[in-house]
């Protein structure tokens, strides 16, 4: 199952030929549009509000999002968070780092937890090898946390030279093309994803995915993709700061692998690699919020509201149909 979701999130394109102008005017849009922020509830926890939104898609449709506000006037620093696609998890949308958000709300951040497209209302996943609807969800994905910057940085009370990042998985992979194109965040945490389709494309286990499918059909499909490369954004990162986090007990991503995708990231850039799977686990956590701590200038969390925050559970792997 981890091999599939990387050969859906990451393998559709090769070493692009293509640079810069181009490539971000394929994913830049309309920063003129209305957001048009909706509400559909609010939830108060000890002082820190969650409010139940939505805001447009540049890309059509709605996207559903968790707004979280600290108690006061800020100014605020401010993270986006973007949830894994774990198949069977019941944490594959924006709930994954509620909590998180929530016991950060207390240190003074604004956080926008959105859903992907593949937890939003009405999508249908196309389940084909290989097909455009993966193309056009990871291009709303980009595009949707940009606007979610927009959203946040529109508001008074927060910093605009205090914004963060942090994705897990297939939205560490966003971070990635985020991290290229997009220079208003100050620091990036990138958990357990895949950051080099170059390094992919070589693997055994793409190959024979390759061959499963037939080279011509694979071949064609990452050539007229060959822009969309996170290694070719995530090289150009600076002046943010990346903290890369991974996981030894993994099948795909391995930590040999994981080295390398560092090895694509500019400096400054922090790597560790924890003793967990996917999910990683509570030192990862920790590690993640003093990080974000320091880059962003908060006072410190409460060691307690540190402890309370609950592990993603890890699901076992889905059987392949």
């Amino acid at each position: 199952m981890v091999i599939r979701l990387f050969i859906v999130s990451f393998l559709i394109s090769s070493i692009a030929a293509s640079q810069d102008a181009d490539v971000v005017h394929r994913l830049d849009y309309d920063r003129n549009a209305p957001v048009d922020i909706r509400e559909a509830g609010v939830e108060q926890h000890g002082g820190v509000a969650v409010r139940d939104i939505s805001y447009a898609s540049p890309k059509g449709g709605r996207v559903p999002a968790y707004l979280v506000l600290p108690n006061g006037k800020g100014p605020f620093a401010a993270v986006i968070w973007g949830h894994w696609y774990w198949e069977n998890s019941e944490f594959r949308n924006r709930k994954e780092f509620l909590a998180e958000a929530i016991a950060l709300g207390h240190a003074g951040v604004v956080s926008l937890l959105t859903d992907g497209p593949i937890a939003r209302p009405g999508h249908i996943e196309d389940k084909a090898p290989l097909n455009q609807q993966q193309v056009t969800d990871l291009i709303q994905q980009i595009v949707d946390m940009r606007r979610g910057a927009d959203l946040l940085l529109a508001r008074n009370d927060v910093d605009p030279k205090r914004l963060a990042y942090v994705g897990h998985s297939y939205n560490a992979s966003v971070g990635g093309f985020l991290s290229g194109i997009d220079k208003r965040f100050k620091a990036f945490v990138l958990m357990a994803g895949g950051l080099s389709d170059e390094l992919d494309l070589k693997t055994k286990e793409v190959q024979e995915y390759r061959q499963k499918i037939g080279p011509e059909k694979f071949d064609a499909f990452t050539a007229k993709y060959a822009w969309l490369d996170p290694g070719k954004f995530v090289s150009r990162a600076a002046p943010a700061t990346v903290f890369l986090q991974y996981a030894t007990q993994e099948t795909f991503l391995t930590p040999e692998r994981a080295r390398v995708y560092a090895a694509r990231v500019s400096e400054p850039k922090r790597f560790k690699e924890y003793d967990a799977p996917h999910a990683l686990n509570a030192e990862a956590r920790r590690d993640r919020i003093a990080f974000l701590t320091e880059q962003l200038s908060l006072k410190p969390l409460d060691p307690k509201l540190l402890a309370a925050i609950p592990d993603l559970p890890q699901p076992p792997e889905p059987k392949e149909q």
